[in-house]
Protein backbone atom coordinates (compact mmCIF):
# COMPACT_ATOMS: atom_id res chain seq x y z
CA UNK A 1 0.00 0.00 0.00
CA UNK A 2 1.37 3.25 -0.64
CA UNK A 3 1.86 6.44 1.31
CA UNK A 4 -0.98 7.94 0.21
CA UNK A 5 -3.64 5.56 1.13
CA UNK A 6 -1.90 4.98 4.32
CA UNK A 7 -2.05 8.38 5.07
CA UNK A 8 -5.89 8.48 3.84
CA UNK A 9 -6.82 5.10 6.05
CA UNK A 10 -5.16 6.69 8.89
CA UNK A 11 -6.99 9.79 8.25
CA UNK A 12 -10.55 7.47 8.01
CA UNK A 13 -9.35 5.42 10.98
CA UNK A 14 -7.46 6.96 13.02
CA UNK A 15 -4.90 4.86 15.06
CA UNK A 16 -5.86 4.16 18.88
CA UNK A 17 -3.00 3.29 21.42
CA UNK A 18 -3.41 0.04 21.81
CA UNK A 19 -2.59 0.59 25.75
CA UNK A 20 -5.12 3.38 26.34
CA UNK A 21 -7.16 3.73 23.40
CA UNK A 22 -6.17 7.19 22.42
CA UNK A 23 -6.68 8.16 19.29
CA UNK A 24 -3.58 9.06 16.94
CA UNK A 25 -0.96 6.51 17.86
CA UNK A 26 -0.47 2.69 17.71
CA UNK A 27 1.31 3.26 20.87
CA UNK A 28 0.83 6.71 22.42
CA UNK A 29 3.85 8.77 24.20
CA UNK A 30 1.83 8.91 27.29
CA UNK A 31 1.60 5.33 27.30
CA UNK A 32 5.40 4.70 26.02
CA UNK A 33 6.68 7.28 28.91
CA UNK A 34 4.77 4.69 31.27
CA UNK A 35 6.34 1.62 30.80
CA UNK A 36 8.53 0.93 33.69
CA UNK A 37 12.04 0.17 34.27
CA UNK A 38 13.40 -3.06 35.37
CA UNK A 39 14.41 -2.16 38.81
CA UNK A 40 18.39 -2.50 39.68
CA UNK A 41 20.11 -3.94 40.97
CA UNK A 42 19.88 -6.49 37.97
CA UNK A 43 21.73 -9.78 37.62
CA UNK A 44 25.10 -9.10 35.75
CA UNK A 45 24.04 -12.08 33.34
CA UNK A 46 20.07 -12.60 32.80
CA UNK A 47 19.22 -9.31 34.14
CA UNK A 48 16.65 -9.95 36.47
CA UNK A 49 15.91 -7.76 39.23
CA UNK A 50 18.02 -8.88 42.08
CA UNK A 51 16.06 -9.44 45.58
CA UNK A 52 17.28 -10.39 49.20
CA UNK A 53 16.36 -14.24 48.35
CA UNK A 54 17.47 -14.83 45.35
CA UNK A 55 20.70 -12.87 45.06
CA UNK A 56 23.85 -14.95 45.13
CA UNK A 57 26.28 -12.20 45.26
CA UNK A 58 26.25 -10.08 41.90
CA UNK A 59 23.92 -12.29 39.95
CA UNK A 60 20.55 -14.45 40.84
CA UNK A 61 20.17 -18.11 42.03
CA UNK A 62 19.07 -19.39 38.78
CA UNK A 63 22.16 -18.37 36.95
CA UNK A 64 24.27 -19.33 39.68
CA UNK A 65 23.06 -23.23 39.70
CA UNK A 66 22.68 -23.02 35.87
CA UNK A 67 25.76 -20.81 34.11
CA UNK A 68 24.87 -19.31 30.93
CA UNK A 69 27.18 -18.55 27.96
CA UNK A 70 25.30 -15.67 26.86
CA UNK A 71 27.28 -12.57 28.50
CA UNK A 72 24.26 -10.95 29.78
CA UNK A 73 20.45 -10.29 29.33
CA UNK A 74 18.86 -6.62 29.14
CA UNK A 75 15.24 -5.65 28.99
CA UNK A 76 13.56 -2.62 28.68
CA UNK A 77 11.18 -3.20 31.55
CA UNK A 78 8.71 -5.67 32.96
CA UNK A 79 6.10 -7.34 31.57
CA UNK A 80 3.45 -5.12 32.68
CA UNK A 81 0.89 -3.12 30.84
CA UNK A 82 1.36 -0.34 29.36
CA UNK A 83 4.28 -2.38 27.59
CA UNK A 84 2.60 -5.97 27.77
CA UNK A 85 -0.81 -4.68 25.92
CA UNK A 86 1.68 -2.98 22.92
CA UNK A 87 3.75 -6.60 22.62
CA UNK A 88 0.89 -8.13 22.84
CA UNK A 89 -0.78 -6.68 19.97
CA UNK A 90 2.56 -6.43 17.86
CA UNK A 91 2.29 -10.09 18.07
CA UNK A 92 -1.08 -11.26 18.09
CA UNK A 93 -3.05 -8.48 16.16
CA UNK A 94 -1.06 -8.07 13.31
CA UNK A 95 0.12 -4.64 14.07
CA UNK A 96 3.56 -4.66 12.45
CA UNK A 97 3.30 -0.58 12.83
CA UNK A 98 3.94 -1.01 16.55
CA UNK A 99 7.50 -2.11 15.60
CA UNK A 100 8.48 1.37 14.98
CA UNK A 101 7.84 2.92 18.88
CA UNK A 102 8.79 -0.65 20.29
CA UNK A 103 12.03 -0.64 18.42
CA UNK A 104 12.68 3.29 19.62
CA UNK A 105 12.42 1.52 23.10
CA UNK A 106 15.07 -0.73 22.40
CA UNK A 107 17.45 1.84 21.09
CA UNK A 108 17.12 4.73 24.13
CA UNK A 109 17.57 1.80 26.35
CA UNK A 110 20.93 0.53 24.04
CA UNK A 111 21.68 4.42 24.33
CA UNK A 112 21.28 4.80 28.27
CA UNK A 113 22.63 1.51 28.95
CA UNK A 114 25.18 1.01 26.19
CA UNK A 115 27.05 -2.63 25.54
CA UNK A 116 30.36 -3.67 23.72
CA UNK A 117 27.85 -4.99 20.44
CA UNK A 118 28.38 -4.27 16.82
CA UNK A 119 26.12 -6.85 15.43
CA UNK A 120 22.39 -7.31 15.97
CA UNK A 121 21.07 -10.47 14.92
CA UNK A 122 16.72 -11.07 15.70
CA UNK A 123 15.72 -14.93 17.70
CA UNK A 124 13.96 -16.96 14.48
CA UNK A 125 10.74 -18.26 14.03
CA UNK A 126 9.71 -21.95 12.46
CA UNK A 127 8.88 -21.88 9.38
CA UNK A 128 5.85 -23.46 10.10
CA UNK A 129 5.00 -20.61 12.79
CA UNK A 130 5.98 -17.65 10.68
CA UNK A 131 3.80 -18.87 7.76
CA UNK A 132 0.74 -18.72 10.20
CA UNK A 133 1.76 -15.22 11.49
CA UNK A 134 3.20 -13.44 8.28
CA UNK A 135 5.87 -12.13 10.39
CA UNK A 136 8.85 -12.39 12.53
CA UNK A 137 8.18 -9.86 15.74
CA UNK A 138 11.87 -10.39 16.31
CA UNK A 139 13.32 -8.96 13.10
CA UNK A 140 10.64 -6.51 12.73
CA UNK A 141 12.21 -5.09 16.62
CA UNK A 142 16.03 -6.23 14.70
CA UNK A 143 15.41 -3.63 11.92
CA UNK A 144 14.38 -0.51 13.28
CA UNK A 145 16.88 -0.93 15.99
CA UNK A 146 19.75 -1.02 13.62
CA UNK A 147 18.00 1.81 12.07
CA UNK A 148 18.13 4.25 15.26
CA UNK A 149 21.11 2.85 16.54
CA UNK A 150 23.53 2.52 13.21
CA UNK A 151 24.64 -0.86 14.29
CA UNK A 152 24.61 -3.57 11.10
CA UNK A 153 22.04 -6.14 10.94
CA UNK A 154 21.97 -9.69 10.05
CA UNK A 155 18.87 -10.74 9.74
CA UNK A 156 19.16 -14.59 8.85
CA UNK A 157 22.73 -15.69 10.89
CA UNK A 158 20.21 -17.81 12.92
CA UNK A 159 17.63 -19.82 11.58
CA UNK A 160 14.97 -22.47 13.55
CA UNK A 161 16.37 -26.22 12.75
CA UNK A 162 13.48 -27.99 14.22
CA UNK A 163 9.88 -26.61 15.87
CA UNK A 164 9.41 -26.24 19.58
CA UNK A 165 6.24 -26.58 21.74
CA UNK A 166 5.37 -23.48 22.95
CA UNK A 167 7.12 -22.62 26.59
CA UNK A 168 4.24 -21.47 28.41
CA UNK A 169 4.00 -23.44 31.41
CA UNK A 170 7.36 -25.07 31.65
CA UNK A 171 9.84 -24.80 34.35
CA UNK A 172 13.53 -23.26 33.75
CA UNK A 173 15.20 -26.61 33.12
CA UNK A 174 12.26 -27.52 30.89
CA UNK A 175 12.56 -24.57 28.94
CA UNK A 176 15.92 -24.99 28.27
CA UNK A 177 15.47 -28.82 27.10
CA UNK A 178 12.70 -27.59 24.82
CA UNK A 179 15.06 -25.51 23.04
CA UNK A 180 18.21 -27.08 23.05
CA UNK A 181 19.02 -27.86 19.45
CA UNK A 182 16.34 -26.03 18.30
CA UNK A 183 18.37 -23.48 16.37
CA UNK A 184 21.64 -23.14 13.72
CA UNK A 185 24.19 -20.82 12.57
CA UNK A 186 25.93 -21.71 9.52
CA UNK A 187 26.42 -17.57 8.92
CA UNK A 188 29.96 -16.55 8.50
CA UNK A 189 28.50 -12.33 9.18
CA UNK A 190 29.17 -13.56 12.26
CA UNK A 191 32.86 -14.62 13.04
CA UNK A 192 34.67 -12.60 15.27
CA UNK A 193 31.89 -10.00 16.05
CA UNK A 194 30.03 -8.87 19.23
CA UNK A 195 26.32 -9.88 18.32
CA UNK A 196 22.96 -8.52 20.33
CA UNK A 197 20.49 -11.21 20.41
CA UNK A 198 16.97 -9.43 19.96
CA UNK A 199 13.82 -10.65 20.96
CA UNK A 200 10.48 -9.32 22.59
CA UNK A 201 10.05 -11.21 25.89
CA UNK A 202 12.78 -12.93 28.17
CA UNK A 203 11.71 -15.13 30.70
CA UNK A 204 13.94 -17.90 31.73
CA UNK A 205 16.73 -16.59 29.51
CA UNK A 206 16.20 -20.37 27.81
CA UNK A 207 15.60 -19.45 24.01
CA UNK A 208 18.54 -16.61 23.81
CA UNK A 209 20.86 -19.00 25.54
CA UNK A 210 20.27 -21.81 23.10
CA UNK A 211 20.90 -19.03 20.20
CA UNK A 212 24.26 -17.56 22.04
CA UNK A 213 25.41 -21.29 21.75
CA UNK A 214 25.18 -21.07 18.39
CA UNK A 215 26.54 -18.45 17.78
CA UNK A 216 29.70 -19.06 19.91
CA UNK A 217 29.73 -21.91 18.11
CA UNK A 218 29.92 -19.78 14.39
CA UNK A 219 32.32 -17.90 16.04
CA UNK A 220 30.87 -15.12 17.39
CA UNK A 221 33.34 -13.16 19.92
CA UNK A 222 30.33 -11.94 22.57
CA UNK A 223 27.04 -12.53 22.36
CA UNK A 224 24.67 -9.91 24.50
CA UNK A 225 20.02 -10.29 24.71
CA UNK A 226 18.12 -7.30 24.35
CA UNK A 227 14.54 -7.62 25.07
CA UNK A 228 11.40 -5.38 25.59
CA UNK A 229 10.44 -6.94 28.62
CA UNK A 230 11.36 -9.42 31.26
CA UNK A 231 8.58 -12.01 32.65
Amino acid sequence: MGDGAGKLLDWLFPPRCVACGQKGEWFCSGCRGGVLPVRAPWCRICGQTLTVSNARGTVCQFCASLPLRINGIRAVGPFVDPLRKAIHAFKYRNLKALASPLGALLADHLDRHPLPVDLIVPVPLHPRRLRARGYNQAELLAQCLAKKSNLALAEKALVRARPTRSQIGLDAVERRANVLGAFACADGQVMGRRVLLVDDVCTTGATLESCAGELYNAGAATVWGLTLARE
